[in-house]
């Protein structure tokens, strides 16, 4: 049991650090929309939303999920910001 904790663990750890770099993705998509490429504003709007509901559960769980927390809160300002340079 214990060694199914300790493994639990590293995958949420790995998953968290993926979700970050998955929301860091985003840099490229900011440059080209701010040098006029822009890209399509709807996936990063859901991310944003998508992130702060997770942001939210996280956070009002009975005990908070930190985790789930820190992954997602990169995910809220990349994904709303990329969204915004989306716009023209």
């Amino acid at each position: 049991m214990q060694e199914e904790t300790k493994v639990i663990r590293i995958i949420g750890r790995l998953a968290s650090v993926m979700s970050v770099l998955m929301y860091v993705s985003y840099i490229p998509q900011i440059i080209s929309n701010l040098n006029g490429n822009y890209g399509d504003p709807i996936q990063p709007l859901v991310a944003g939303i998508n992130c702060t509901v997770w942001t939210i559960y996280g956070y009002f769980k009975l005990e908070r999920d930190w985790p789930i927390i820190a992954a997602n809160i990169p995910g809220i300002f990349l994904g709303f910001f990329t969204f915004y340079t989306a716009l023209h």
